[in-house]
């Protein structure tokens, strides 16, 4: 294309997706903002890195307000790119419109990134319809409105982009710009920024492409696109290891184990699962539905995908091929038969929930429905069906949802009366039960020198420095006592006290600190230091990017020379 004429295309994809994304959140403007499952979660989290920010706490790791106060290493273990993205929109729009700007973004890039994928075999008009397919297909309503998990929704945004430049790494499309290092660059990009938006969409991410790459292997009879594959992979995790090694060695230091409770284990969301739980069981039943008609609508538009490009040859049938058998294997691993996978592929089961494959087949969707409208009897025929398809999923998604302009209002409130939110169970510091934290309490208490019992002697307590990463406590007392501070226990927490660093206890009940002092002037600092697995990933992912900057200008994207 004419370098004038792509531009012309892409203003027009770009047009497309913004206005799809906003006929997404229409209901937005009348109902409020969809109040899904994990709705809490993410808000809670923008407020508290937003709140961080104003501190000078530019990349949060401690999540100050959790547990009541009493915080949680949650953003240590979530990966960044979504509560870094709800926490800068609050600087620019009121936190009751975050939601809905969040969302029209990141589908709006969902629709851009389609459009790149189909554009790249198809011709523009196709590709424009993939791009609203795209955008507003049913398990993107079903993240959107019932289980507001913007992270996920981030990460499924690149699963097209993620799904081409994997094909173009391993040779089973053309690479146009013929140059290796920069096929390998651009792969660990988008798949490192999957890994930085949402761990479980990553981990099916991650399966996907080993799929392709190992596909390719057999296509090509060759180990070639194996070796390149795991070249681009290798570079991606490098890229994410500032947040990849410190979540994974840290794990020791918290109840992991809790994000597979009963209920949210693979066995207990197969597709039409019943359980002993109602709600669980509704809501069950509608993931399952909403994957049934996504599959079928792809089964639909694959056909005619396949007679629309039978006369074609080459990578065009062999991308057909491809994404056919993506959807085969999610369709399958989202069935009980799965179930040996589930429990042996390594960290598969904390997925958690196997209709997630939808994210995967999503993308066949969208680009079968953009290849089905070059057929001309067929075009307005399928255009009908997939408005229905789409636009009834939305009306029972709206009926189904709770809809609540007042949750973010009563988070910000309870920061402001310093009471914080609900901590995670599987962020929850080993050693500590945060049911057993109270939900009001003071940041520091006084009480017996001997455990055992007898009353608190007088003291004076002033607290010099308050902030997410640091606690400064000066305590004057004539007598032997202990200092409660509100705040979990937790190895990254140094803890001293006159300059000289001292081991904490803890309540009886829970992890909170306790600090033992002696009659005198103290003082108590707390400080959330860098620990070496931190050190050591940021050194990972510097390495990495020195390696991306390497790689990209070795294809002729001119970024380490001055020459033109």
């Amino acid at each position: 294309m004419k370098p004038s004429a792509g531009f012309r295309e892409w203003l027009l994809a770009l047009g497309v997706s913004v206005g799809t994304a906003l006929l997404v959140i229409a209901p937005f403007f009348w109902l409020g903002n969809a109040s899904g499952h994990d709705f809490g979660f993410h808000a809670a989290s923008w407020l508290d890195a937003a709140g961080q920010w104003r501190e000078g706490i530019f990349f949060p790791r401690w999540t100050e307000w959790a547990n009541h106060g009493f915080g949680e290493p949650r953003f240590i273990f979530y990966p960044p790119l979504s509560w870094m993205l709800g926490a800068a929109l609050s600087l620019v729009v009121p936190w009751n419109a975050v939601p809905g700007v969040f969302i029209v973004i990141v589908q709006t890039m969902a629709g851009l990134c389609s459009f790149a994928l189909a554009r790249r075999f198809l011709p523009k008009n196709a590709a424009l319809f993939g791009a609203p397919c795209y955008a507003a297909n049913p398990y993107a309503l079903l993240v959107v409105y019932m289980r507001s998990d913007f992270s996920e929704q981030l990460a499924c945004a690149l699963m097209p982009l993620v799904v081409l430049t994997a094909l173009q790494l391993c040779g089973l499309v053309e690479n146009r710009q013929r140059s290796l290092s920069r096929a390998i660059a651009l792969f660990a990009l988008v798949f490192a920024a999957a890994w930085l938006s949402n761990a479980p969409a990553a981990v099916i991410t991650s399966y996907s492409v080993a799929l392709l790459f190992v596909w390719a292997a057999i296509e090509k009879k060759s180990l070639l696109p194996l070796w390149r594959g795991a070249g681009g992979l290798a570079l991606g995790f490098a890229l994410a290891s500032f947040y990849l090694l410190p979540a994974a060695y840290e794990q020791r230091w918290v109840n992991i184990g809790q994000v597979l409770s009963l209920g949210l284990q693979p066995a207990d969301n197969f597709l039409y699962t019943m359980g002993n739980d109602p709600e669980h069981n509704v809501f069950n039943w509608i993931a399952s539905s909403v994957a049934v008609l996504l599959l079928v609508m792809t089964g639909i538009a694959g056909i005619a995908a396949r007679r629309g490009t039978a006369d074609q040859k080459g990578e065009t049938r062999d991308l057909w091929r491809v994404l056919l058998l993506l959807s085969a294997v999610a369709a399958f691993l989202m069935m009980r038969p799965s179930s040996f996978f589930w429990e042996h592929l390594p960290k598969l089961r904390f997925v958690q929930f196997p209709w997630r494959w939808m994210a995967i087949v999503a993308v066949p969707y969208a680009y079968f429905s953009a290849a089905a409208m070059m057929r001309r009897r067929m075009r307005w025929i399928w255009c009908a069906a997939v408005l229905a398809a789409v636009c009834g999923t939305a009306m029972l998604l709206v009926k189904k949802t709770w809809w609540d302009s007042d949750d973010i209002r009563s988070l910000q409130e309870a920061i402001a009366n310093d009471q914080g939110f609900e901590g995670t169970d599987e962020y929850d510091p080993v050693g500590d039960d945060h049911t057993n934290l109270p939900e009001k309490s003071a940041r520091t208490q006084v009480l017996p020198a001997e455990e055992s019992g007898g009353h608190a002697p007088e003291a004076e307590i002033r607290i010099e420095r308050w902030t997410a990463e640091e606690r400064i406590v000066r305590v004057i007392s004539s007598e032997p006592l202990r200092v409660a501070l509100r705040l979990l226990d937790y190895p990254a927490w140094r803890v001293e006290v006159n300059r000289k660093p001292v081991k904490p206890e803890h309540a009886e009940n829970n992890g909170a600190m306790i600090v033992a002092l002696g009659p005198g002037t103290q003082r108590i600092t707390a400080r959330f230091v860098r620990t070496a697995d931190r050190t050591l990933g940021s050194v990972v992912s510097l390495l990495g990017a020195l390696t991306l900057l390497a790689l990209l200008n070795a294809g002729g994207v001119r970024l380490l020379s001055a020459s033109p």
